[in-house]
């Protein structure tokens, strides 16, 4: 008689930490939702994955390779759409989990774009600008067969810039023989980037705040915030809450925090960062570690520098009443259901950077369209696109009792479905 040995699928190269984080996200919402396991199962992956070497001409003359990625991990509403990121830690895994938080983020916003993600494993503070120049030249003809203004439209990300992209558009352009602005978003203003395109993330994060605070109910005219990252996010968020009467108790950037109980004054708080390059020292305020800024008495915490911030170890020790995750994955899944537990709202990363990705959009179809919108056109229509997914999460989170990230899950994940189930499986 023959016996059937059960064979243990091999482990996929994607399948790091943060991949399986992902999943375990995804695996927790389809049962909650019913999700059809055929559907499940065609989510948990990526769609393709590029993995591309780029060799690059050093300013010594001599010759280095760097290890590129570009991830597509579903493009049924629409186009793929996602970051390039420059950094050491880059690699298939975490490339795949960002590009399927970028599916989910944009299904849950309604955008008509699939989720992607890219970057090179690089020091990028090591490279002079001539370099970083040849590399993303080099990398953008490495993977000129799947990005296109119809198939997949990068974005900077982390120590990605307006000038990555315009090298990345220029070098497209050159291949294809013709200018394609709509290749690249987060484009210079003068090559056809967007109005409001800079401060998007951060004015989204703004805007979250003030529906999260309303949705608490807190009664305090000048909610406390802590906000931890005073980079590009953190920063404009800070500024625009800080015009709006919030009270900015403590920031902190890579190199520590700075904390005042009555509150910092943000506008010289930035132009002091600009002059000294850190925030420590910033008068009339503490210095404190970022650790210690974490657990700060405050009203909402701003967790808008690295992932994995917010974790068992941690979370208990948290005095805020909201968490509104402007990084990307700064809450651990152990963290994020203590949080839900002990009546601490966490405003999800795929609603609460999501401003970033929408004005994106917006750059998208000006370029398409060749038809230019002004800054404020651009905020308001940001912060209707934002206004309705906080208020469909929030409501979702009301009605069924679960936490805002499952609410959000099962908002975007529930039209993805929808759309699969409706195109059906090729062949």
């Amino acid at each position: 008689m023959t016996v059937a040995i059960p064979v243990e699928r091999p482990t996929m190269e994607c399948e790091t930490e943060h991949f399986l984080q992902v999943q375990r996200q995804l695996d927790e919402i389809a049962l909650e939702m019913g999700l059809d396991p055929e559907l499940h199962e065609r989510l948990r992956y990526p769609k393709r994955s590029l993995i591309v070497t780029v060799p690059v001409r050093m300013d010594d003359g001599s010759i280095k390779t760097f290890t590129g990625y570009r991830v597509h991990h579903d493009v049924t509403l629409g186009p793929a759409k996602g970051g390039i990121r420059f950094h050491p830690e880059v690699n298939l895994g975490e490339v795949s989990a960002l590009a399927t938080l970028m599916t989910w983020k944009c299904a849950l916003m309604g955008l008509p774009y699939g989720g992607a993600k890219g970057g090179i494993r690089c020091m990028p503070w090591h490279l002079s600008a001539a370099e970083k120049e040849r590399m993303t030249r080099r990398y953008t003809s490495e993977i000129i067969n799947i990005i296109g203004p119809d198939k997949d439209i990068p974005a900077p990300d982390m120590y990605t810039n307006e000038q990555t992209m315009a090298w990345i558009m220029d070098t497209y352009s050159i291949n294809v023989g013709h200018s394609v602005p709509s290749v690249v978003t987060g484009k210079p203003i003068s090559i056809g980037g967007s109005l409001g395109r800079h401060e998007a993330t951060g004015r989204g994060v703004a805007y979250c705040v003030k529906r999260a605070v309303d949705f608490v109910g807190l009664k305090s005219k000048s909610p406390s915030v802590v906000v931890q990252g005073f980079g590009n996010v953190g920063s404009i968020a800070a500024r625009l809450l800080h015009e709006s009467g919030y009270k900015i108790i403590a920031v902190s950037d890579v190199y520590g925090g700075v904390y005042n109980k009555d509150g910092l004054d943000i506008p010289r708080l930035q132009a002091y960062l600009s002059e000294m390059g850190k925030v420590s020292g910033f008068a009339n305020s503490e210095d404190l570690s970022n650790h210690e800024l974490l657990e700060l008495p405050c009203d909402v915490l701003i967790p808008a520098a690295l992932g994995n911030q917010i974790t068992s170890a941690n979370a208990s020790k948290l005095k805020c009443k909201i968490v509104v995750e402007g990084a990307n994955g700064p809450t651990s899944p152990e963290a994020d259901l203590y949080l839900h537990e002990h009546d601490i709202l966490v405003v999800p990363d795929i609603l609460a950077n999501a401003g970033g990705v929408t004005v994106s959009y917006f750059e998208w179809v000006q370029g398409l369209m060749h038809l230019f919108w002004s800054e404020d056109e651009v905020n308001q229509k940001l912060e209707q696109i934002m206004g309705r997914a906080c208020d469909q999460v929030f409501d979702m989170t009301r009605k069924t009792g679960l936490r805002p990230r499952m609410s959000a899950l099962r908002i975007g994940i529930g039209r993805l479905a929808e759309a699969k189930k409706l195109r059906g499986l090729y062949p």
